[in-house]
């Protein structure tokens, strides 16, 4: 109760339009709550603005498909190992070896395509 007694209120109307540019920069800022916002304006304080970097948006929903793949890639990957070390007999070798050639193909393109991917975004960032 006693810290309340020592603050004050300000209050203030303003027009629509001004509400509207004033709520869109709060929105833009790092803040939750308006008071917040305008408190540090009014007192012309450092407001803190969210920033978005689009690029690395981009960036990170490429990256995370690629992690899904790779997931995936890896899961069936152990299942298969798991398979080969139950195997007693050389001919069952060979022909889990065939069978999952194309496993391995495709873990190397994605790796590849990856790591390309990777080169292509670093090339970008650095001609900024």
């Amino acid at each position: 109760m006693e810290a309340q007694k020592n603050k004050s209120w300000i209050s203030f109307r303003v027009k629509p339009a001004e509400y509207e540019k004033i709520e869109g920069h709060f929105l833009k800022s790092a803040y939750r709550k308006l008071s917040e916002y305008a408190r540090n304006v009014l007192l012309q304080k450092p407001v803190f603005i969210k920033y978005r970097n689009e690029s690395s948006d981009q960036f990170l929903t490429e990256m995370l498909l690629l992690k899904k793949e790779l997931n995936a890639i890896g899961n069936n990957y152990n299942q298969a190992v798991k398979k080969l070390h139950t195997l007693n007999h050389i001919e069952e070798v060979k022909s889990w070896l065939t069978r999952h050639e194309t496993l391995h193909e495709n873990f190397l393109h994605l790796a590849e395509n990856i790591y390309s991917r990777l080169n292509e975004i670093h090339r970008q960032w650095s001609s900024e």
